[in-house]
């Protein structure tokens, strides 16, 4: 449950936009409902909040996802994570990773260094520090999503064609790859809304189904929001809705109500 949680928060808030403008800015935040089955299992919400760091205006991204109700019970998840983002380039100058997953806990900091390819990350938990050498544009888990949500070519992306980009995570640094689908009318608690539908492509096994097990439908506006996810398990399956959202750059295009 603990990586269907964390996969989810990570997923959550994959989205796009096709100007060179940001497609965020400070006030943003919205909540999404995870539901396993009939049975509501959480929550996750992500917000954008202004920070300075190193005498630089940056962003200061927080997301959070726990359990709730029945799923509370059988296992408890409170997860915190935070990043502070380059407000030109879109690059993390440092993360935050805090959780307690049914009693499985790290509290760990992350400093980038963008320009000598390295990131050094203190477990406060351990009480180590390790550095690990990175390629250009590294991004951690959250800096991922909202990096993507301003990339330059996804106006021209086609269906069957990826996105990729190298983030960091559990000291290492992995392929993030997207499949593009095409696009699709979907209900949803605030009306009809146009999105785009992706694919990431996650590892089969104990988990997931097969490699293409997810699929994730962003709004096709300006704001490009997470909607909807929909992921088929090894057992059962699981869906997270756009539950609560204020403070959006764009106005949230609903084609009907």
């Amino acid at each position: 449950m603990k990586k269907i949680i964390l996969l989810l928060l990570l997923i959550l808030t994959v989205s796009f936009d096709s100007s060179q403008e940001d497609a965020y800015d400070v006030g943003e935040w919205f909540k999404f409902r995870i539901h396993y089955g009939f049975v509501n299992a959480g929550y996750a919400t992500l917000e954008v909040k202004d920070a300075t760091l190193h005498n630089k205006k940056v962003f200061h991204v927080v997301g959070k996802g726990y359990t709730t109700g029945v799923s509370r019970f059988f296992f408890k998840v409170v997860d915190v994570y935070e990043s502070y983002i380059d407000k030109n380039s879109g690059n993390p100058y440092q993360f935050v990773r805090n959780i307690n997953e049914g009693g499985y806990t790290k509290n760990q900091e992350g400093f980038f260094n963008q320009s000598s390819n390295r990131i050094t990350v203190k477990d406060h938990k351990r009480k180590t520090e390790k550095t690990f050498v990175i390629p250009d544009n590294t991004q951690d888990i959250l800096s991922t999503f909202y990096y993507l949500r301003n990339h330059p070519t996804i106006d021209k992306i086609k269906p069957g064609e990826y996105i990729t980009i190298d983030m960091f995570f559990d000291d290492e640094t992995t392929k993030f790859k997207l499949k593009f689908m095409g696009r699709e009318n979907i209900t949803t608690k605030f009306g009809v809304v146009s999105t785009m539908i992706f694919r990431p492509l996650v590892q089969s096994g104990r988990v997931f189904k097969e490699q293409e097990s997810l699929t994730v439908w962003v709004s096709d506006d300006e704001n490009r929001l997470p909607i909807r996810i929909k992921a088929d398990l090894a057992v059962g399956s699981l869906k997270a809705d756009l539950d609560a959202f204020k403070g959006l750059k764009g106005p949230f295009k609903i084609k009907k109500k």
